[in-house]
């Protein structure tokens, strides 16, 4: 299959700035895009790769610069504009209306077959096609705001798909799919590119951007650092010129003899939001000094787990939690935490911080009654100020002072002070949902050596991510969910891609990877 696109541009953005108050996001950005190329746009969080993408999809204008689309300039003004350019982009951040079925949030913005009416049974037979032929498994009559974080990425995936866009912006799109469906998602999106379509392709995993592109471009601090192949860089190199410094993309894990069971797990059943059973009778335990990590796509029944660990989920009768030896299963998440869990969410701003609360206010957010924090009966600002500096200095968390309101800080800043608050409590037992998503490779670098350190000093972590490399990289054993059940635990040595990704599509009987 011929992989290279032409010497031709479909797309020319020159000296592209955008300054937003005391923040410069693009500083004299140049991106050309090929026909026939799949380009990718790499960075940390705050890099510019989102403003600019912003910016060619009309959802903000540039202060200086120009865009030429199939060499005539062009000045897209709002998204119907990119659109009716034959511009198509799936958002990092889902652009969905929640209260909307699947087909009727893909059937906004194009037209039907019965103007002024929308003929719904159209869109959701294509929608159907769609799913069936690229695996992405969405029920088009389902709201959206019933669907899981994974399946609502694969909702703006099929969007995309729909649409026949001839220039397509793709955004973070394989966050929740198992490594053969990113295979076959490739093959698409190759396909795509050798029948001349130009492809800009987003991602943080640097495994994926040097499968996938033709040319590589990365941003820092808004500026340009450098345009490569994937033939001329590693995942080294790529990772310096996003950070600009060297970066260790996998952690020393010292060898460390597990000892008991800190979390234990047996016959737990729980349903989810449908009524319908999420997790089904599954059981497993995690010893002290021991990462956990459980794989598997978005969807398979982990959220559900991690909310009956954390108590903010109901599990079936004859299902039973301990943490430490003592039966939690009809604990609230407060005799939970008073027991030794520690709890980083899936959903930071959601379930994990308080966005109009100070970086203080979230630091002490669920222990604020404690003693070293009370004065007959007030609050000790004085020690809740000392106690919040010191664990921002500990943490390195990157925010203008402590009494900041949390929403202004990164991503990546703001997990730093839900992963700052929940290990200054010395957990016993340590549940990390997804704690890297969204955040930049510095702050992945950080939050994993801060696991590997809770593993040293004996925590019992239970480690809940999509991310394959995360997993494997960190975890002493790796649990597979698929459809409620774990098919396999297997020891990180016995572990490869291949079989892990087999058994994340549900082949249970994974063969031998020895000779692979």
């Amino acid at each position: 299959m011929d992989t290279m696109g032409s010497d031709e541009n479909i797309l020319e953005m020159r000296g592209i700035t955008k300054v937003f108050p005391g923040v410069v996001a693009n500083d004299n950005v140049d991106l050309d895009v090929r026909y026939g190329e799949v380009h990718s746009l790499l960075g940390e969080n705050g890099a510019g790769k989102s403003t600019l993408v912003k910016i060619l999809f009309g959802l903000c204008q540039p202060d200086e610069g120009s865009i030429h689309l199939r060499g005539e300039p062009i000045a897209v003004e709002s998204p119907a504009e990119a659109i009716a350019s034959r511009i198509g982009m799936i958002h990092q951040h889902f652009m969905l209306v929640p209260t909307l079925t699947v087909a009727e949030n893909v059937a906004l913005g194009t037209q039907s077959t019965r103007r002024p009416f929308t003929d719904l049974d159209v869109v959701s037979r294509r929608v159907s096609e769609i799913s069936e032929k690229h695996g992405l498994a969405v029920d088009p009559s389902v709201e959206v705001r019933r669907l899981a974080v994974g399946e609502r990425q694969r909702v703006e995936i099929i969007k995309a798909l729909y649409r026949d866009a001839e220039l397509l912006v793709l955004d973070e799109p394989t966050a929740v799919l198992t490594p053969g469906e990113v295979d076959d998602l490739f093959v698409i999106l190759r396909r795509m590119a050798n029948d001349g379509r130009g492809l800009i392709f987003i991602s943080h995993k640097l495994r994926e951007v040097l499968t996938l592109s033709d040319r590589i471009t990365v941003l820092r601090n808004g500026k340009v650092v450098g345009t490569t192949a994937p033939a001329e860089t590693s995942r080294e190199e790529l990772a310096q010129m996003m950070v600009g410094r060297a970066v260790r993309l996998t952690p020393d894990k010292p060898l460390m003899d597990a000892s008991a069971a800190q979390l234990k797990v047996e016959g737990l059943t729980i349903r989810g939001d449908r009524e319908t059973v999420a997790v089904d009778d599954i059981s497993f335990e995690v010893r002290s000094g021991e990462i956990l990590g459980v794989a598997g796509v978005s969807g398979n029944g982990q959220r559900e787990l991690a909310e009956a660990i954390a108590g903010l989920r109901a599990v079936e009768p004859g299902g039973s939690i301990r943490i430490a030896g003592v039966d939690v299963t009809g604990d609230d998440t407060r005799s939970r935490r008073d027991r030794g869990l520690g709890f980083i969410p899936e959903e930071r701003m959601r379930d994990g911080a308080i966005a109009e609360f100070t970086v203080s206010e979230n630091l002490v957010l669920v222990d604020h009654g404690a003693a070293e924090f009370t004065s007959r009966g007030m609050l000790d600002f004085g020690s809740i100020r000392e106690h919040s500096q010191k664990l921002v200095d500990d943490f390195a968390v990157k925010t203008p002072g402590i009494d900041t309101p949390t929403s202004s800080l990164s991503g990546g800043n703001i997990q730093k002070v839900i992963l700052a608050r929940e290990l200054s409590a010395s957990p016993t037992v340590l549940l990390a949902c997804q704690p890297t998503r969204g955040v930049d490779i510095g702050a992945a670098e950080y939050i994993h050596t801060r696991l590997i350190q809770q593993r040293s000093l004996g925590t019992a972590t239970i480690l809940i991510s999509e991310d394959l490399d995360e997993v494997m990289g960190l975890a002493d054993r790796i649990a597979v969910m698929y459809e409620g059940e774990i098919v396999a635990i297997v020891p990180s040595e016995e572990a490869t891609r291949d079989r892990i990704g087999l058994l994340m599509a549900g082949v249970v009987e994974a063969p031998d990877q020895s000779s692979v």
